[in-house]
């Protein structure tokens, strides 16, 4: 792929790189990671996503850019509502897969003796794993209360409290989710699975502050060196994989009856303001509701893990929720394009909204720093936190990265991991790790996984977010 280097941060994949392309590629990588997003074909799937119809400014490419479905995990493009269209591939299978941050008003030391106990606590009560089934059993009838109340229908039932809404993207909920738009399928599998953490790279982790960079924005998180903290990363699980599933086998066939000519079929799409793609917001927004009700629910069974475990009082552990962030979505909002505001369609797709300071969707309280950006990494190293800049919504249309990104494939992972065992390793590295097999353990292995320090330091040279936190992993669960 022909490739321009900008500055130290950026690449561009012009726009005559390929044959149907309307806009330019932005690449936003260092000289090591750029290597490391050679060796796939996420680089070609960018510049796929940039003949789109309606595609507007550039189709970005965040520094944790791996090959995805369609378009590449990482990838960040905005559409034109009178000739863009809407694609399932620019959300991907796990809508609303996101990271949900908990802080506590304890500090390692008080937490560390007990981190052992704290795990196998968390392990037993929060159910993980491919299947898993939560404590939240809901018919179809009933799956609808939290499809279109989001993460509010949780907190009605007693988990979390009112003031939790506004520390949520979207205050938790998507409007116009329509439950009709959804097949039998979705329901199915959907119906027993409010409350897991499910498997692959979904986690429930107790953290520690290890690091603080900007004090100010720290301080307004309510963030503190030594103190202790959750990270759950997680999404709609079978509900939303169905939803993908379903609509992208009507899209390939919009595609024809459109006539839209794509480089890749896994593009698959159809025009805003048409009836597939009315379906399928309705049905997306109802993933994306579901998600956020379900990391409600598995933040309140860390707390009453932390709880019973510590022998606290909610007072004294004060769990309070910091922010929670979606990674796959698409969304209608208004941005600055070419001189002119206009509403576009926004496709996230591993990728973090980064909204700036001032900006009237955030909470008073973080109104002055910008909008909390939440970065997952790998279970041996480190996550970090940031804020949106100005910088993000000029160019990037709000968005920044969303984690370190693949290195290794699952199944070259766990190659890689036979004969070993990655619970000892990690446990001798201070992190105590529960998954629900060896193999599991080994598909999400630290090397699996991009070095996600290198992957902020770009974005916040690149000014698209701003470093605020880094987070140290004292124990971990994974599905």
């Amino acid at each position: 792929m022909k490739l321009e280097r900008v500055d130290p941060w950026r690449w561009r994949i012009p726009q005559d790189a390929k044959p149907g392309m309307r806009v330019p590629g932005i690449v936003f990588a260092d000289d090591a990671l750029m290597e490391a997003i050679r060796w796939d074909q996420s680089l070609e799937q960018v510049a796929n996503t940039a003949t789109l119809p309606g595609v507007v400014r550039a189709a970005f490419a965040m520094p944790d850019i791996h090959q995805g479905y369609g378009f590449p995990i990482g990838g960040v493009v905005a559409t034109r509502m009178e000739d863009g269209v809407i694609s399932p591939g620019g959300v991907g299978y796990d809508i609303n897969c996101g990271v949900r941050l908990l802080r506590t008003h304890l500090t390692k030391d008080e937490v560390l003796p007990r981190i052992k106990d704290l795990v196998a606590g968390l392990f037993a009560d929060v159910p993980t794993g491919v299947g898993s089934h939560g404590k939240v059993r809901l018919s179809k009838a009933e799956l609808k209360g939290p499809i279109t109340q989001g993460a509010r229908w949780a907190i009605e039932r007693g988990m979390g409290a009112a003031e939790d809404l506004l520390h949520v993207e979207s205050r938790g909920c998507l409007p116009d989710a329509d439950p009709s738009c959804v097949g039998p399928r979705p329901f199915e599998r959907g119906k027993d699975q409010l409350g897991t953490l499910g498997s692959g790279n979904h986690f429930l982790e107790v953290q520690y502050v290890q690091e603080v960079y900007d004090a100010k924005a720290a301080a307004a998180l309510g963030l503190f060196v030594d103190q202790v903290t959750v990270l759950i990363h997680t999404g709609s699980r079978g509900f939303g994989h169905q939803v993908c599933t379903d609509s992208l086998g009507i899209m390939e066939q919009a595609v024809r009856k459109y006539q839209i000519h794509l480089p890749d079929r896994q593009l698959a799409c159809a025009p805003i303001g048409s009836r597939e793609v009315h379906d399928y917001l309705g049905a997306m927004r109802a993933a994306a509701n579901y998600a956020w009700a379900n990391r409600t629910c598995l933040a309140q069974w860390a707390k009453e893990v932390f709880l019973r475990v510590l022998r606290l009082g909610p007072a004294a552990l004060g769990m309070s929720l910091v922010y929670d962030v979606a990674h796959n979505i698409v969304k209608f909002e208004d941005h600055e394009v070419d001189g002119k505001r206009l509403t576009v369609a926004v496709h996230r797709k591993g990728a973090t909204r980064a909204f700036p300071p001032g900006h009237p969707e955030l909470p008073a309280e973080y109104r002055e720093v910008g909008q909390p950006v939440l970065i997952p990494g790998d279970m041996g190293r480190y996550s970090f936190v940031l804020v949106g800049t100005e910088g993000a919504m000029a160019e990037t249309f709000g968005s920044t990265c969303h984690g370190a990104g693949r290195m290794l494939s699952r199944s070259a992972a766990i190659k890689r991991g036979r004969g070993r065992s990655i619970e000892r390793e990690l446990e001798a590295q201070g992190v105590i790790a529960r998954a629900c097999s060896r193999e599991s353990m080994a598909e999400e292995m630290p090397e699996a996984y991009k070095d996600v320090a290198e992957v902020v330091a770009v974005c916040h040279h690149a000014g698209i977010s701003k470093m605020v936190a880094k987070l140290r992993p004292m124990g971990v669960i994974k599905g």
